[in-house]
């Protein structure tokens, strides 16, 4: 793929053009959309994101026969710019794209039923298709690197081609992972073979930036992923809400107008990209960018030295660039929100526009708090005004706004400060158990094996969380918790759970994750007849590696749990302890199986 050359990753988001970011007002000016973002992105640039485009779509396609299909792309983008009044030149991106993939021979004999999309009409096709991508792809086998110095040839004589195939890789594994992201990731991947193939041990140091580019690589693809899922399930409006709170903390110093503006903006962009718009999503998100860092001495000194690198480490730097200092002497929030008598006469005119100062405000001074606690809050505080605006004396009544927002407060503080606690004070493993106990009992009928991993990924957050300095965990642990809860929300719709979890999952977004927490035991369920190769004990129990043995201990926890939830902690324990003897008395015998029988 000769055309993807360096220059597509190292100038990519360069450009300093100024042009306007609503879509409708920019794209009047352009008869051609193809013609246009050609234009911008310039060809080796536009070839890149529509092989990234095609990855995704086409996951199991090969890198030639992708390639072929970015060449008709590419010849379309040459024929429009010539002449934009030419044939096809009118259509829509996600149309030019999606066209191309129907054309493709024997689409159902290797995609089946998504070849049924090609039928239906723009954007329900698109949508047809974005339902159809595999987010872990278990027909694509593991990456397998080229000998050390292989690869360093590879790269010295063949860099386009390499550059080309790991873009190609990355997309299909990761057909949620924006193409922006891809980018960068192309970009460290170039460093760090740049940097490795100078090293004398090459595959130790391929190696582990290689595990490092993977692991940001899933990291990010969840990240949007949930991004997505929110814009999609929740709408704009609760996007948006997150987004403002998030900025507001990170730059606390910068105009609410300007915060309000770059909002607006990023949700644009990230729709582009969630539906699969890659092209328009690569050539906004570098405007965004250029606006940030345009205007970095209105948003925030931290980003000052993101501005000055390559533009495409530039995201990644602002993304994980500190908060800015607040401000200093910022006037206490309880005087105009909730002692000032005309708060009903601010609020009835405009009530997202009231709103959306008050998340400003308030997420300005408090950077400890994750958004999810803030939009409870705000929540909370509309729905006091909708109440207390429509009484006689409405100031009485919303006079009490502070005490009814610090609960919200208080929850979050307790559940954070009381798992951190138990993380640190047993351990990981430990921790792992009482998430399980938790869980198996609130939502008895999952599968052992979904429970164990939703137990994992729990633990996981703890872990990552709880090591943090104090006024980031809160942040932090909602987060990860609330892609966790969105994941098992997901799979609920499918395959319903419970009431309990219907409810919650029902919830608002940023009410779920207290929902979950305050879900208690499945009273109405009753466990399937007794199944004994649940509680199958056989040698393995003793001869298993380590990590092995444990997971298939707190697998028949849960079985164990499933077959009695109402059980006490005391029970479990006592059980538990007459199971753990057991089985050092059975380790210790010549016929293992036998003992186990015995017991």
């Amino acid at each position: 793929m000769k055309w993807l050359t360096l220059i597509s990753f190292v100038f990519l988001l360069s450009s300093a053009r100024s042009r306007n970011l609503q879509r409708i007002a920019r794209d009047a000016d352009h008869k051609s959309p193809i013609a246009h973002r050609f234009n911008d992105l310039k060809e080796e640039t536009f070839k890149a994101v529509a092989m990234i485009t095609f990855a995704q779509y086409l996951q199991k396609c090969s890198y030639d026969g992708l390639s072929k299909l970015v060449t008709d792309v590419v010849d379309l983008a040459h024929k429009c710019v010539a002449n934009e009044d030419a044939p096809d030149c009118a259509k829509s991106l996600p149309s030019v794209f999606l066209d191309e993939i129907c054309k493709v021979e024997k689409l159902r004999d290797s995609y089946g039923d998504m070849a049924d999309c090609c039928g239906k009409a723009d954007p329900e096709r698109n949508r047809c298709f974005l339902s159809f991508r595999v987010h872990h792809p278990d027909f694509i086998p593991p990456y397998q690197r080229p000998a050390a110095d292989v690869i360093c040839n590879e790269y010295k004589d063949h860099r386009v081609q390499l550059l080309g195939q790991f873009v190609y890789s990355v997309a299909r594994r990761n057909p949620f992972l924006h193409a922006p992201a891809i980018l960068g990731l192309a970009a460290e991947y170039e460093n760090a073979l740049k940097s490795c193939c100078l090293e004398s041990d090459v595959g130790a140091c391929l190696d582990a930036k290689a595990t490092a580019i993977k692991e940001r690589a899933k990291h990010i693809g969840v990240k949007q992923k949930h991004g997505c899922r929110i814009l999609e399930k929740y709408g704009e409006r609760v996007f948006q809400a997150s987004k403002l709170a998030r900025m507001s903390q990170k730059y606390p110093k910068a105009p609410f107008a300007e915060l309000v503006k770059m909002v607006h903006e990023v949700k644009d962009v990230y729709k582009e990209c969630c539906e699969g718009d890659m092209v328009e999503c690569v050539d906004d998100w570098s405007e965004v960018l250029t606006s940030l860092c345009s205007k970095k001495d209105v948003f925030s000194s931290k980003i000052k030295p993101c501005c000055d690198l390559p533009a495409v480490e530039q995201t990644k730097c602002i993304m994980e660039a500190d908060f800015d200092d607040k401000p200093d002497n910022l006037p206490s929030l309880v005087e105009k929100y909730v002692e000032d008598k005309e708060v009903c006469q601010h609020y009835e005119p405009n009530h997202d526009q009231f709103l959306s100062e008050f998340i400003y405000e308030y997420s300005r001074r408090h950077p400890e708090s994750s958004t999810e606690l803030i939009m409870r809050i705000t929540k909370g505080y509309e729905t006091l005004l909708e109440k207390c605006c429509k009484l006689d004396n409405p100031a009485a009544c919303y006079g009490d706004a502070v005490v009814e927002l610090n609960k919200h407060v208080k929850e979050t503080e307790d559940v954070v400060k009381t798992n951190c606690e138990l993380f640190s004070t047993h351990g990981e493993a430990e921790f792992l158990k009482g998430i399980l106990t938790r869980y198996t009992k609130k939502m008895p009928q999952v599968s052992t094996d979904t429970l164990y991993e939703i137990g994992k990924k729990m633990t996981g957050v703890g872990s990552k969380c709880c090591s943090l300095p104090e006024q980031k965990r809160m942040s932090c642990a909602e987060h990860y918790l609330s892609m966790v809860i969105e994941e098992m929300c997901q799979r609920q719709q499918t395959t319903p759970i419970n009431e309990q979890v219907t409810q919650c999952c029902n919830e608002l977004y940023s009410y779920r994750r207290p929902c979950f927490t305050a879900m208690g035991v499945d009273t109405k369920y009753v466990p399937p007849p007794f199944d004994p190769m649940m509680f199958n004990f056989d040698e393995k129990m003793c001869t298993a590696p380590p990590a092995e043995r444990e997971e298939e201990q707190l697998k028949l926890l849960i079985n164990l749990i499933k077959r009695k939830p109402q059980m006490t902690d005391e029970q479990l324990t006592t059980i538990t302890g007459a199971f753990n003897a057991m089985t050092d008395k059975c380790c210790k015998q010549a016929d293992v199986n036998s003992c186990f029988g015995e017991e």
